[in-house]
């Protein structure tokens, strides 16, 4: 079955940097596009960053721009988020999710904080 598999969070300063990896299984990762969404406490989930198939194409939130970096390995069934810079309201739950049919993962906590 499809399983996407987030880790790498955990807690920063601010200014630090922590990179995010999922892992699929249960389809062919190279055919999909991927994205890297969060949800904050008492906000909605918002879409961080995107990346097409064969990586031709990305696409980040404005809030994002400068400081993440999304990419992704299809040897190893892997899309990475490169998170530098961070800020405390970076502060989320981090999202990975295959596009199209949507298929999400459980999400890892990202907490930036001094």
């Amino acid at each position: 079955q499809v399983q996407l598999v987030e880790s790498g969070g955990g807690s920063v300063q601010p200014g630090g940097s922590l990179r995010l990896s999922c892992v699929a299984s249960g389809f062919t990762f190279s055919n999909y596009a991927m994205s890297w969404y969060r949800q904050a406490p008492g906000k909605e989930r918002e879409l961080v960053a995107s990346i097409s198939s064969a990586s031709i194409q990305t696409n980040y939130a404005d809030s994002v721009k400068g400081r993440f970096t999304i990419s992704r390995n299809d040897s190893k069934r892997t899309v990475y988020l490169q998170m530098n810079s961070l800020k405390p309201e970076d502060t989320a739950v981090y999202y990975c999710k295959r596009v199209r049919p949507d298929w999400w993962g459980q999400g890892t906590q990202v907490t930036v904080s001094s």
